[in-house]
């Protein structure tokens, strides 16, 4: 079984070190960057290590029977010792961060030494890269090697779990929390790994076999770190994905907004603070400037927004499947337009408010997308659909 899975394992750990590498390379001053990337480096040893071919490879190279335990273990050691560091430095301040990554990859450094210790007080003759636990559970030394492997396993799991759980609800970036409720997970269902080790322990002890859960004690285990690994890299694929769709959005919100724009600026040439430029490399600014103008625009146009145009707007069908807030741009864009014809007779008496005026938009992005309906439904006045000579050139 551990052949079958750690091949796929070494494939996503191996995958996850070099898509990092090179966001390594320009963030080296980035903590928890970097214990992410060597936690997938050592993740990735650990899983090579013990595949056999390369664990009797190992036994010639070095001459010490089965020396792809230790080494093996050791990484797996210092991976939890990076996960929790990486934790750390998601959730604390850099400088709180620091010192618990400290104390963190000491203790890993500690429990690597004794299990050095222990290991050489082995006498392990024969090889067993399949079976290795199973076979010297009954040496006293072994005993005491793999209870204190297992129980710093079991307890960096226990605590990983528990500390993205307690996060996970806490942090307001979306994409984190699921990312952290998925590495809890993981850490949950490699407690089955660690479950099966120790009673192995027990068994040699009290004279009962778990040789029929050794299956499942490799399912355990890297099914569980498997889950553990996409969720600590989550973030970034979504952080990479959310990146490459803005760029890919905000042209086009910006070309969605130029009617209503051209029409508002006409009408209100001051709204216009910075003329837009051909070809300007910074998008993102643009298309905010140009959401702040509309909605300057609609500051100056309030007066002369009649109650009746709106009435008219609202009254007028709208299929049943389209959202509230669909309705809501329509209206406000027939205001808009309703707007823009009364201004040349005059402000009316009692001005009403414009629909969208009860429409959440807490943050920049809410408010683009909500301007953009509105300039779908927008259309220019009869009036000034010739004469439509705006402040500046217009985006190609």
């Amino acid at each position: 079984m551990k052949d079958l899975l750690h091949p796929f394992c070494l494939a996503l750990a191996g995958s996850g070190f070099l898509l990092l590498l090179r966001d390594l390379r320009a963030s080296r001053r980035d903590p928890a960057l970097t214990a992410l990337a060597f936690t997938y480096l050592f993740s990735a040893l650990s899983y090579a290590i013990s595949l056999t071919p390369v664990w009797v490879r190992l036994d010639g190279w070095f001459g010490v029977t089965n020396i792809a335990v230790p080494l093996a273990q050791g990484c797996v050691v210092l991976v939890l010792g990076l996960q929790a560091s990486v934790l750390a430095h998601w959730t604390m301040p850099s400088a709180e961060a620091a010192r618990r990554a400290r104390w963190l990859l000491g203790g890993a450094f500690a429990v690597i030494v004794l299990m050095s210790v222990l290991f050489d007080m082995l006498t392990p003759v024969s090889q067993r890269p399949t079976d290795f636990t199973l076979y010297y559970a009954h040496d006293p030394v072994f005993q005491t090697y793999l209870l204190l492997y297992m129980c710093t396993y079991t307890a960096a799991e226990i605590y990983l779990a528990r500390m993205c759980w307690k996060y996970a609800g806490e942090t307001g970036e979306p994409w984190i929390g699921r990312s952290l409720r998925m590495i809890a997970v993981g850490a949950i269902m490699t407690l089955g790994y660690s479950s099966i080790r120790l009673s192995a322990i027990l068994g040699a002890e009290l004279g009962f076999s778990v040789k029929h859960l050794e299956p499942y004690a490799w399912i355990c285990g890297d099914i569980g770190a498997t889950i553990t690994q996409i969720g600590y890299f989550m973030p970034i694929v979504a952080t990479r994905l959310s990146a490459a769709y803005t760029t890919w959005l905000e042209p086009r919100q910006y070309r969605a907004l130029e009617p209503l724009w051209r029409a508002a600026s006409a009408a209100e040439p001051s709204i216009v603070l910075v003329e837009p430029g051909r070809n300007s490399a910074n998008v993102s600014f643009d298309l905010y400037r140009r959401a702040v103008e509309i909605r300057d625009a609609q500051i100056e146009l309030r007066p002369y927004l009649a109650p009746a145009a709106r009435t008219v707007a609202e009254q007028q069908g709208f299929p049943w499947w389209r959202s509230s807030r669909a309705r809501v741009a329509a209206v406000t864009a027939h205001q808009i337009h309703a707007a823009l014809l009364q201004r040349h007779e005059g402000p009316v008496e009692t001005p009403a408010a414009y629909a969208d005026a009860v429409l959440n938009t807490p943050t920049p992005r809410k408010e683009i997308r909500h301007l953009v309906r509105v300039a779908r439904h927008f259309t220019v006045p009869a009036t000034h659909s010739e004469p439509l000579t705006a402040p500046g050139a217009p985006r190609p």
